[in-house]
């Protein structure tokens, strides 16, 4: 039976610092250079392990460069990698946020059963202020992780606590773009 190597996360593989902002021309440059490396051409005449092992880093090559060079996938992906967010779990977000949000699903029924042209744009307004809020807080809070020593932790409870506000806004947004 053949020994299964533990594969880098995706920044040890590409060799750069745990980030929320990494250096977009440092992924960039170590996806080429890694889809050089690892293409499976290179390796037809190998042993079969040795052409298995080159296709897993090729994956990993691939999948770590879309994950990386997506602001989204990135802070999903940084955030579970810390341990801050687990799949499926059930965050509570504030009570405050939520009775907002609740404020604007009704509003949403009441477009469904008598729609208003007018009252939808204001809707999408609205919400698209609240997420554009969320962006720049969240861009302030992920830049401050990145760059200080302390308080790391509070840091990450808020910036865990605003991605769970922004999957939500964006379930609305899909709603009202329907």
């Amino acid at each position: 039976m053949t020994e299964h190597k533990t594969l880098p996360n995706n920044f040890e593989f590409y060799n750069i610092p745990v980030a929320f902002n990494p250096d977009l021309n440092s992924i960039k440059s170590a996806f080429y250079a890694n889809s050089k490396k690892y293409h499976p051409d290179f390796y037809a005449n190998e042993a079969e392990e040795k052409q298995q092992e080159v296709l897993e880093l090729s994956t990993l090559n691939n999948k770590a460069y879309q994950v990386l060079n997506h602001q989204q996938r990135r802070l999903k992906y940084v955030l579970e990698l810390l341990g801050i967010v687990e799949t499926d779990e059930g965050y509570k977000l504030p009570q405050a946020f939520l009775m907002e949000m609740m404020d604007i699903n009704e509003a949403l029924m009441d477009l469904e059963f008598a729609p208003d042209a007018a009252k939808t744009n204001q809707l999408k307004e609205a919400v698209a202020e609240i997420a554009k809020g969320l962006d720049e807080e969240l861009q302030h809070l992920t830049q401050t992780y990145d760059t200080s020593i302390a308080g790391k932790e509070h840091v990450l409870a808020t910036i865990k606590d605003i991605y769970y506000r922004q999957k939500y806004v964006a379930r609305i947004q899909e709603k009202l773009q329907a």
